[in-house]
This record gives C-alpha cells, structure tokens and sequence, in this order.
C-alpha cells in the first residue's frame, strides 16, 4: 500500500496513469509522450525507467530516466524525490533536460555529486503553432520533401554535422553512432525527415519532425549547410516541414532553442511559432 508520498519505478500496468500525467502539459512533454506510446512503460523497449511520484496515492509527477534525465510536471517536492533517486543510482544519461523550472531544481540538487557539466543551457525557449504563415510572409519551398529509405547515405551527414554543431560532440562517439543511425533511419523510414537537395545530392536544408504524437509534434534538427546560410533558405523550409506536420501528423507544431541562436529564433517567429514557455538543458 503507498504511503501518503512515495516514489517508485512504474510498471507496464501504470500504464494509463502516466499517459493522463503526460496529457496534462502535450507540448511540452510530446518527446517523451510519443516514445511510450510506442513503447508502454516496460524500460527495455522504452530505453530507461519512468519513475512516479504519488501522493496521497495518486500519480502526480513523472522523471524519464534514460539517455536523458526528464523530469515531466514535477513539484518541487517529487524533484527532490526524483534527485535522490538519481543520486543513489549514478549518473547514466547523456543529459537532464526538461521544462527550465523544475530541471533548474533538478540540477541545483545533482551538481554536488554529478557535475561539473560540459554546458549548461538555462533557457531555451519552447515555441509553438498551429498554422501555417501568411503565403505573403513566407512561401513554404517546393523543393523541401520526405527523404527515402534509400537516401539514408545522402542525409546522414548533414545529421551528424547539425548534433555535432548543436550539441558539441560527435553523435558517432561511443558506440560508433550505432544508436544515432537507427534513430535517423527510424525517422526516415516513419516519413519524419524532410530535406532540400540540390543537383548534385548535397543537402542544402533539413529537419526533423522528432516526436508526434495525436495532440503535439516536436520538429527537430533544424540545419542549413554553412556555405548556404543567409540565403533565405531557413524560413520557407521550416514552412514546408511545418505543412507536412500540421497535414499529417499533428494539430500542433513545437520546437525549442537556444536563446543565443537569434538568426533562428528570428526564423522560427517569422514563420509564426510564438514562445509559450522555456526549456533547459544540462549536457554532460
């Protein structure tokens, strides 16, 4: 029997209560919504632990706790709980990540015993639409399309080159990029990787829808081959990716960013996304 406020690892049959905390707050929590939809609660094919915090036996908060630490509609209180937890096991995740409040408190807690971490990213501003933009405004590229499952050696590098760029390591470290490969080719193989191509093959432009689910998707990977930067190819891409998303997979579009990365916070606004809320992210 639980007691009043508890914390424990959940279960395939807890199944329904974490989707109804997940449901609470679709945008922000479509990363972690859509991978166990897919894969339920058992941590082997859902690749980590999902913890819960309760009280007074309900289920009120979540922390996803595998190549990223997530704490999801996390109280201060279940934070601590959370924190504890992850002290006693070690440190096994690549990153903490999650809405900037309660991940700010997460890390507040770890570093004594975690850090020092590689970077520390406070606020990344989580944007959302759900609409197209103005026709007048931004014309989305006809050029942008779904890449094949045979174009996985065509777009592969242009993914290396953006995590590279954006979180400061190779995605090919470790395990030689065994695991970033499948993801890539699980988003091309679902229909969730768009890209502009030159004449050549060369990408010139490419994102990702990264998460979907049936109230939110996430797009991801946004990046622009440096020698094609300033050309105007950002906008009327991130307009195409967008069309696919809000026709075929989503109501609702979000992303989050860098707050130093204004050339694409400018991008992204132009096209329409407006900023709900923020995110962080401590990378190790």
């Amino acid at each position: 029997m639980l007691t009043q406020t508890t914390t424990r690892v959940l279960e395939p049959s807890d199944l329904d209560a974490a989707l109804a905390v997940l449901d609470r707050e679709p945008v922000a929590n479509a990363f972690v919504t859509s991978r166990v939809q897919v894969a339920g609660l058992d941590p082997w094919r859902l690749g980590g632990e999902m913890w819960g915090w309760y009280e007074h036996g309900a289920l009120t908060s979540l922390c996803y706790a595998g190549a990223n630490l997530v704490p999801i509609c996390a109280t201060p209180r279940a934070v601590r709980a959370f924190a504890d937890r992850a002290r006693r096991a070690g440190r096994r995740c690549s990153s903490i990540v999650g809405p900037a409040e309660s991940t700010a408190q997460l890390w507040r807690l770890l570093e004594p015993s975690w850090g020092p971490a590689r970077e520390v990213r406070t606020h990344q501003p989580l944007m959302v639409t759900d609409r197209l933009p103005d026709p007048a405004d931004v014309t989305p590229d006809p050029y942008v399309r779904r890449i094949r499952k045979d174009e996985m050696e065509t777009i592969m590098p242009a993914c290396v080159a953006m995590f590279t760029e954006e979180v400061g390591v190779s995605p090919l470290a470790g395990d030689g990029g065994l695991l970033y490969q499948a993801r890539v080719a699980e988003l091309v193989g679902s229909g969730r990787s768009f890209a502009r191509l030159d004449a050549d093959g060369r990408v010139l432009f490419k994102a990702e829808i990264g998460a979907a689910t049936p109230l939110a998707c996430q797009i991801q990977g946004v990046w622009v081959a440096p020698e094609h930067r300033g050309q105007g190819l950002a906008a009327p891409g991130m307009a195409a990716v967008l069309r696919y998303a809000l026709a075929d997979v989503a109501p609702v579009a979000s992303l989050y960013v860098n707050d130093f990365n204004t050339a694409a916070r400018r991008t992204y606004r132009r096209v329409g996304f407006q900023e709900v809320g923020a995110f962080m992210s401590v990378l190790f």
